[in-house]
This record gives C-alpha cells, structure tokens and sequence, in this order.
C-alpha cells in the first residue's frame, strides 16, 4: 500500500545505481547515503535549508531524480544527475511561497517543476 511521502520508512540498504528502481517508490525512501555511488553534490544538496537528507525518488529516462525537504511549500531542493556522468547535474529548488526556478538541460531556467522535468525527459545526453 502507498503510504505519504512524509511517513515512508527510510531504507538505508546499500545501492548501486543500477538498483534504483525506475518508478516512484510508494512503500520507502532510499536516502542518498545509502546509494554507494553518491556525489558530494547529492550528500551536501538540503545543507542550505536545514540539512536534510536527500532522498530517491525515480529516474526520469537516463536521469536520476532525488529530493531533499518537503514535496510541498517549504524550502526544498531537487536534483537530477545523469546515469552515466554523475558530474552532470541539474537542480530545481523550491520555496516556502509554492515558488520554484531551475535551468534544465535545454538552457532553459523553468519555474514550475512539472516544465523542468518535462525538460529532463526530452533532453537525454548521449
């Protein structure tokens, strides 16, 4: 059974990238700690607004999506790293108002987050 974001058990099993799950995990949150492969950029993402620990949330084709704080209305973060180049990173963050801004891999700086991963999905490198 799906349960809310906020009350998924968090599963610090250790993971490579090629066992993060391809759908949205609705029963647990895999924290970036617990992915072996984990950049400094993902451990360090929620340290500008509190420090909390970035969790997985899907890939979207070849990116790696994971997000640190509250999916709604408050300071938080999103970041997606490429599968194959964990150096390439887009980031998209979110404010307390319901406001958000991030560049995807277009050039294009987005203000809604549904744009921006719309803007992942059509922009696969490779």
């Amino acid at each position: 059974m799906a349960l809310p974001y906020d009350q998924r058990p968090v599963d610090d099993t250790p993971v490579s990238t090629d066992d993060l799950p391809p759908l949205p995990q609705r029963d647990r949150n895999i924290p970036a700690s617990a992915w072996r492969e984990a950049p400094a950029a993902l451990l360090a993402l929620g340290e500008p607004f509190g420090g909390e620990e970035a969790l997985y949330k899907r890939r979207i084709g070849g990116w790696l999506l994971w997000r640190s704080g509250p999916a709604t209305k408050a300071d938080a973060a999103y970041l997606a790293l490429w599968h194959e180049d964990l150096a390439r990173t887009f980031t998209f963050r979110l404010f307390p108002d319901g406001t958000g801004t991030g560049a995807g891999p277009s050039g294009t700086t987005h203000d809604r987050f549904r744009t921006w991963k719309e803007d992942l999905r059509d922009h696969q490198p490779g």
